[in-house]
């Protein structure tokens, strides 16, 4: 995990600029996308390792620039005590692949997050459903975080059915995301995975991440988010079809 070529560095700084650029347009994806791309060229649990500190350092970010953090915290808590639960539980799964198969898992979150976007796949979940549906859709969140590095499969399209307003969805997922990493970062750490060694590589990914996310933005102002979105889903499909096909091909 320590010693990196120059070639491993340049694929891990652009992977994250990439990442920060789609974060920029799209509030979201720099996990998703980093582990996407990383996983083509290392294990996911060492993908997941170098994303932990760029992806805390970005959400913290998008969370704190919401205007309605505590009233978000005091409606979503039974979820993020569900994701920190199930991510630090579902890390064992990462840490102790011997067989490969975290890669397919990985593509298969890819590819269901994917199609659910494209299709315009859109529930609406009433009011008095949220308490009891808010613990099981974080344990959820948090096997699959714990098993793939994903933070986005089933809390994205949940915190969208929740009918919320622009700012306040983005930053429930800000919030969403902030907890899956720092509870990642403990799965990782109790299964050895995140040492200080993956500390410094990780720290090195923020720079790139914080570029790619300004560019992002200004991105944002200039070309249609949907349409901007919609090719990443394509991308991200391809992406996730060449992780399940994988050990096929």
């Amino acid at each position: 995990m320590t010693d990196f070529s120059a070639a491993h560095l340049t694929t891990i700084a652009l992977t994250f600029f990439v990442a920060g650029i789609v974060k920029g347009v799209t509030g979201m994806g720099l996990p998703t996308v980093a582990m996407g791309l990383l996983a083509t060229v290392m294990p996911p649990v060492g993908a997941a390792s170098l994303l932990i500190v760029p992806s805390f350092v970005t959400n913290v970010w998008q969370l704190l620039a919401g205007p309605s953090f505590m009233a978000l915290a005091a409606r979503l808590w039974l979820m993020m005590l569900g994701i920190m639960a199930g991510t630090i539980a579902g890390s064992w799964l990462i840490t102790n692949d011997s067989g490969g198969w975290t890669t397919m898992a990985l593509g298969i979150a890819l590819v269901a997050y994917a199609t659910i976007s494209l299709t315009a796949w859109q529930l609406s979940i009433p009011a008095r459903l949220e308490p009891r549906l808010s613990p099981f859709i974080g344990l959820a969140t948090g096997v699959i975080t714990g098993g793939t590095g994903v933070f986005v499969i089933p809390a994205v399209p949940y915190l969208q059915a929740l009918g919320l307003g622009k700012d306040d969805l983005i930053q429930a997922l800000g919030l969403s995301f902030t907890v899956s990493t720092i509870a990642l970062a403990i799965g990782l750490a109790g299964g050895g995975a995140f040492q200080f060694g993956s500390i410094g590589a990780s720290v090195l990914a923020v720079a790139p991440a914080l570029a790619g996310m300004a560019l992002g933005q200004a991105i944002r102002r200039r070309v249609s988010p949907v349409t901007f979105r919609r090719w990443f889903m394509i991308c991200l499909l391809l992406l996730g079809l060449q992780l399940v096909l994988r050990p096929f091909l």
